[in-house]
């Protein structure tokens, strides 16, 4: 699937329609698979809510993309967890559902990096290398997806053919080299790579010369790098790893439907929820999920709008900025 038809998907999947509270007042957040670490997150946000007496109803999805569908829908799911570049993703699009979907979006808090893994095979030097070639890039509606395509459209790469699986099952595939490689986007160390190390364990000696086949590409290009942040894959986050390698990384971060001229109340309950969280940071990073502790609930939110309910007094600033940088970055 070419890069345009992968956004026009997407905008049939997203009709942008006003998101809508209960009869309750309950927060619904989206999140991602319950294996995973954005749904772990929810239900850390969740505990933190109950001590502000708000109500968050943590729920499991698909992705970012399904986030964004779910948190633009009629769903009592108004809050969510989603990748960073999807914003630049969807504001990039040129259908108007789309472009509407980013309008409708609000930083609360910035989270956590999470790290591209391209696993591929050795004959793979860079990602150029990856035109014309077989690559996994996730299941429909994944973060995955969205980050592969987007890579694709900016560094104007062309797979022969991109195949929508369980990331699971695209790395067996690029082991046994059925696939040239496999993209998948989350916090390192992934346990699914990990657990690779136990491919060189004397009873897997059998598959010990499918690992030697491959490797993670580098990601070092200054064009990707005006969008996703430097990051390293090093011996350190998977054994097998012999020399650093340098990657991107996405940044996740909870975001809200913007109802700043919606109901009142859920506006206060998502502020008592926000101020609850900045209180209850340290505990967060002590005890809850590690990702907490590269969390810094003030780092620059890029091109992102902070939510009006969150941040009253500096949200207007920050905002101008964001526009400012729309407007100069128009393409």
């Amino acid at each position: 699937m070419n890069t345009r038809s992968f956004i026009a998907l997407i905008a049939a999947a997203l009709i942008a329609l006003p998101g809508l509270a209960r009869a309750d007042d309950t927060l619904g957040i989206v999140t991602g698979p319950e294996t995973g670490t954005y749904y772990a997150v929810g239900r850390d946000l969740a505990q933190v809510g109950n001590k502000a007496g708000v109500t968050v109803d943590v729920k499991s999805s698909e992705g970012s993309i399904d986030n964004i569908k779910r948190i633009n829908s009629t769903e009592n799911a108004s809050l969510g967890i989603v990748q960073s570049d999807v914003l630049g993703f969807l504001s990039r699009s040129k259908n108007p559902d789309s472009v509407k979907m980013a309008s409708n979006l609000r930083m609360i808090f910035p989270l956590y990096n999470e790290e591209v893994h391209i696993l591929a095979r050795k004959n793979i030097k860079s990602f150029s290398d990856l035109q014309g070639k077989k690559v996994a890039v996730g299941e429909e509606g994944s973060g995955n997806m969205l980050t592969a395509v987007n890579l694709f459209s900016m560094m104007n790469v062309a797979p022969g053919e991109t195949v929508k699986i369980a990331p699971a099952q695209g790395v067996v595939a690029v082991l046994k080299g059925d696939l040239d490689a496999v993209v998948f986007v989350a916090g390192k160390p992934v346990r699914l790579f990990k657990n690779l190390e136990d491919l060189n364990l004397p009873e897997n000696q059998k598959y010990a010369a499918m690992l030697s086949e491959v490797h993670f590409l580098p990601l070092d290009s200054p064009k990707m790098l005006e969008e996703y942040k430097p990051a390293q894959i090093t011996h350190a986050d998977y054994n097998f790893v012999t020399d650093t390698v340098s990657t991107i990384a996405v940044q996740a971060v909870f975001v809200s439907y913007d109802f700043t001229q919606g109901p009142k109340p859920r506006c206060e309950k998502l502020a008592a929820l926000a101020k609850e969280v900045r209180k209850e940071l340290p505990a967060l990073k002590d005890k809850a999920h590690p990702k907490w502790k590269e969390v810094d609930l003030d780092a620059d939110p890029g091109i992102w709008k902070k939510d009006g309910c969150v941040w009253p007094e500096g949200s207007a600033a920050a905002n101008k900025s964001a526009d400012l940088l729309n407007i100069v970055d128009k393409k």
